[in-house]
């Protein structure tokens, strides 16, 4: 079963902790996107997905800034995995700032894609390739998807044994 959590809930799951880094102004709503395939697609165990984007954020409150910024913290710095995607419309300074941070510091599983249009492909290829070799950098969401999949369903059949 997949569980979504939308900033700033303080719920929690039960499942495998995916939290969804990536572009969320001037960019596709490539959550809503992955999240379809994943239900789509046959995962063996349950997922809670951290989805940083909001359908309503209110803009106009002094504090909902600090408030999601405060949640996208506390929900990376839980996460079991880390999606990055980097996608067109938008530099993804901020996804680029947590690449930086959690995708070297821990040992959370991360998984790294970017649209073929995104402005700075280049750079984050470069960057992957030089800090953590061994991961492949995806240029889809099916990927992506395909990807968690293999890590979900690895972790499940070691748990089982």
């Amino acid at each position: 079963m997949i569980k979504v959590f939308e900033a700033t809930t303080k719920e929690e799951g039960m499942g495998i902790r995916i939290f969804l880094a990536g572009g969320i102004t001037n960019c596709p709503d490539w959550q809503t996107d992955i999240i379809a395939k994943l239900r789509g697609s046959r995962i063996i165990t349950d997922l809670d997905i951290y989805n940083p984007r909001r359908k309503n954020f209110p803009i106009h409150e002094p504090n909902a800034s600090l408030e999601q910024i405060k949640w996208e913290f506390e929900k990376l710095k839980t996460a079991d995995m880390i999606i990055f995607w980097f996608s067109r419309g938008s530099l993804n300074p901020i996804v680029l700032y947590e690449l930086g941070m959690w995708g070297n510091s821990r040992n959370t599983k991360i998984i790294i894609g970017t649209d073929t249009e995104y402005e700075r492909r280049r750079d984050v290829i470069i960057q992957t390739n030089l800090a953590r070799p061994e991961l492949p950098l995806l240029c889809s969401l099916e990927g992506i998807v395909e990807e968690i999949k293999r890590i979900v369903d690895a972790r499940a059949s070691i748990a089982n044994i």
